[in-house]
This record gives C-alpha cells, structure tokens and sequence, in this order.
C-alpha cells in the first residue's frame, strides 16, 4: 500500500495554482449524463492515530471504529485500487475558517488535567458528558478535519473523482461549541474548501441524527443546500430537523429536511431518498457533493432506531455516485462497531464498483464479526411507523419547498482564493526510522482499554484464551 504524506500535496498544489485560472463555476450547468464514467478515480484518507483515542468507559463513541473498518478495508484488498494518503494536521488557523478563534484555542490547551480550573470554559463550549475532554482530544480534531479538508482540495484540483474520509462527518459541532461527540465540524470546513471552485454545493445525510451544525452553518446561503434524513420527534437528539425548517434569507428553500419516524425500512427510505435527491439535484444543479454516511441509522444500532440493512444504506452511496458530479464520502455515527466496520468497507466497495464476498476474510479484528463472519447485516423485525401516507406528505412539502426555488443561483464570477495551506516540509528530511515508526501505528490492532465490560457498553467481551 502506498501511503503519501498529504502534506507533499500542497507543493504540488501550488504549483498547479500557478498554470491555470481559477474561477467559480457560473449557473450554465447541466445535469450530468446517467451514464457512468468508465473508471472514477478514489483518494482515500486514513490516519491510524485517530482511532486510538478514547472517550471514556460508558461512552458510545469508539473512533476505534476506524481502525476496524480500515483493516477491513485492506483485508478485501480495496486499498490496491484506490489512492492512500495520511492526512495532514488541520492547523488552528484552518479550524478557525469556520469555528470561532477562542473556542479552537481552547480545545488546543484544554487537558484531562487541567479541565477542572475552566469550569465556567466547560460550560461556556459545551464541553463535558456528551463531549468530554481526553487524552490527544485536539490532535483528533486535527487528524479528522484534516482528512476532510485534504479530500476538498484533491477534488477541487480534479486529483480525484470521489475522496473519502470514513474519520470524518461530525455533523453537531458549532461555530463556537461543541455538540452530541462532535467538537470540530469537518463538514463544513470541507464545504468552505469546495465554495472556492465551485458556485454551488449539496450536502447530503443519511445519518440517523439531524445534520444541525451543518444546517445552521448555511442556513442564510444559498450557496449550499443542505439536505438531511434523521429521524425526528420523541425528544430524540438533536431535536431539530423538522420539515418546516427551510433556511432564511438568501438560504430560504435552500436546507430541505426529511423526518422520518422509528423503523423506517430499506424500501421506504430508498423510494424517498431517490425521489428527493433526483429533484434536489435536477433544480440546484450542484458543482460537487458531500455526502455524510452515519452508520447509526443502520438496524440494530445502540443510538439509533431506524430498520436499514447495510445493503439499503449502501444502495443511497450507489445513487449519489451514479450522479457523476466530485463527490466527498465522510463517516459520521454509528455505535454498533462492527456494523459500522462492515457499512464503510462496503460502501467503499460500491465506490470503487467492487463486489465484495460475504465471507469476511482473515483480519485482526474476525473475533468481532462471529458468529457467522458475514459482511452484510440484514433488517431487523421491527415495526415501521412511517406509513404510507405520512411519507406522501412528507415527499408533497419537500416538493413544494424545491418549487419555490425558480432556478440555481448564479454567482459572480471572480478568483478563486489560494488553498489554505501552511509552509511545506520535505518529507524527506525527516528520519525514516519515524516515518515508518508512525506508519506502523496504522497496523495496531487495538488499544489495551478500548474493550471492557461494564453495565453502560454492549460491546462484545472477546476471550481470548
């Protein structure tokens, strides 16, 4: 596997910076042709320190969910058609595109150690059960909101048809603060990279939780459409999302919420899905797309409460590709971390077109696929409260909010600002010994308290012996 420092790619772009004219796209946009271009080209971003981290023994937040799914990503050997690249370390400055200057300076200092003197701080950015302080907390908002940005970059550079970032899609956090185990919002930031090449940008969520930091980010633009399916209503987090909410402003009919109710199935939710996006995309004419794929709206999740099998939640990606426009795949929930696992190794198998046996091959982590070793998950038994009528409502006020936008919104046509990137380092310079020291940190197999039991986690206790 070939893994390039993200960071030798900004040499390369400012290099291309320098032959050739940049310029917004205008609103003389066509819908792309149905037909599928004869080989997309994939970057995918993964750096095995972001799973590392831990947020604490009763919370549902495992980013070593991600070391699971890129290891399961290798065992199927996708990574040999794809570009591999370590993303670089989102600087606070990059963060502060979007977040507030003090709240990223305070994620940056704040510790373990020290959160006891900043009470008042805690409260101030939302910082605590939900989103609690950890060991490296800062270093893994880097690493995320790196990955994303670097995804944006090599798609505006047209270095690459579809980037992916399974670390990314923390969809809650704020400008100012944190939100339901989000702290940086990578999406957005990754959208602001896109705004500087192209005129119009849709964001998609499948996740099971409502899209809100995102949402509220370009609620007054219409520069961004945001469109999201969550589930909504029964108090469930983040409480937002109700098809009535629209945007303001220029941004009125440009945030298009679908909300759906407990175990809505893959058949209803695919029919809704192609119906809103086919029209979103017909009347917005998007230059690029970021779709969000939260594994927690699987079935069988411990947060979530939707009846997806992975096959249906994939069959959403499948449709999203097929649009052929630049296109940015994130991560986002998903607390059942073998599912999680399986969805994104799959859903990475549809963006390469690549079938995948269900067999799971031999990697560290087959203990948690038993009993049956199984890549796909099917629906569980459980009632679908959508019915037919309500999801016919839903689809008539979608429809009507998209009538009310007479066409895509045009943009003056001006220079693109230059990517956001800090001073090079050659890469070459540095010991080799380290480089390939932190490359094998992408091989650990597992943190020594990453699996415990107790009464708050449902993660399988493996025995080893």
């Amino acid at each position: 596997m070939k893994i390039v420092a993200a960071k030798q790619l900004a040499s390369k772009l400012k290099r291309d910076r320098r032959h050739r004219k940049n310029s917004l796209l205008s609103s003389n946009f066509s819908l792309p042709s149905s037909k599928m271009r004869s080989k997309d080209k994939i970057a995918y971003f993964y750096d095995g320190d972001v799973g590392n981290v831990y947020f604490g023994p009763s919370h549902p937040m495992k980013p070593h969910r991600l070391c699971m799914t890129h290891h399961l990503v290798l065992s199927y050997e996708l990574h040999n058609k794809m570009e591999i690249y370590r993303p670089h370390k989102a600087y606070p400055v990059e963060l502060a595109q979007f977040h507030s200057a003090d709240y990223v300076e305070f994620l940056n200092r704040i510790t373990p150690d020290t959160q006891s003197l900043f009470s008042n701080e805690m409260v101030k950015y939302n910082l605590g059960e939900d989103c609690p302080v950890f060991e490296n907390l800062f270093e893994f908002c880097q690493i995320y909101a790196g990955g994303t940005i670097d995804a944006a970059r090599r798609l505006n550079n047209q270095l690459c048809d579809i980037a992916i970032n399974w670390a990314g899609g923390l969809h809650h956090a704020k400008k100012c603060e944190a939100s339901g185990f989000c702290y940086v919002n990578d999406l957005v930031l990754g959208i602001l990279e896109l705004l500087k090449h192209h005129a119009r940008v849709l964001y998609i969520d499948i996740d099971v939780h409502h899209g809100d930091g995102v949402e509220e980010a370009f609620y007054f633009t219409d520069r961004v459409m945001t469109v999201s399916f969550h589930k909504y209503g029964d108090l469930f987090f983040p409480g937002t999302g109700d098809v009535k909410d629209v945007g303001e402003r220029e941004g009125k009919f440009y945030a298009i919420n679908v909300p759906l109710k407990d175990g809505i199935d893959d058949t209803s939710f695919y029919r809704l899905f192609k119906l809103v996006i086919t029209k979103v995309v017909e009347i917005y004419q998007p230059g690029a797309i970021v779709l969000q794929c939260g594994a927690d709206s699987l079935a069988g999740d411990r947060l979530g409460c939707f009846n997806l099998s992975i096959d249906g939640h994939a069959d959403c990606v499948r449709l999203v590709k097929s649009l052929n426009l630049p296109l940015l795949v994130t991560g986002g929930g998903g607390y059942t971390k073998e599912n999680v696992a399986r969805c994104w190794t799959v859903e990475t198998g549809v963006l390469l077109d690549a079938e995948l046996p269900d067999e799971i091959p031999e990697n560290e982590y087959i203990k948690y696929f038993a009993p049956d070793y199984s890549l796909k998950i099917p629906s569980a038994s459980m009632e679908n409260l959508n019915s037919r009528s309500y999801l016919n409502s839903i689809k008539q006020q979608v429809h009507e909010n998209l009538r009310s936008i007479q066409h895509s919104p045009s943009v003056q046509l001006q220079e693109v600002p230059p990517d956001f990137y800090i001073p090079d380092f050659d890469e070459d310079e540095q010991n080799p010994d380290e480089r390939v020291d932190r490359h094998m940190k992408d091989k650990q197999i597992q943190r020594d308290d990453e699996y415990y039991g107790g009464d708050n986690d449902h993660d399988h206790i493996m025995d080893d012996s």
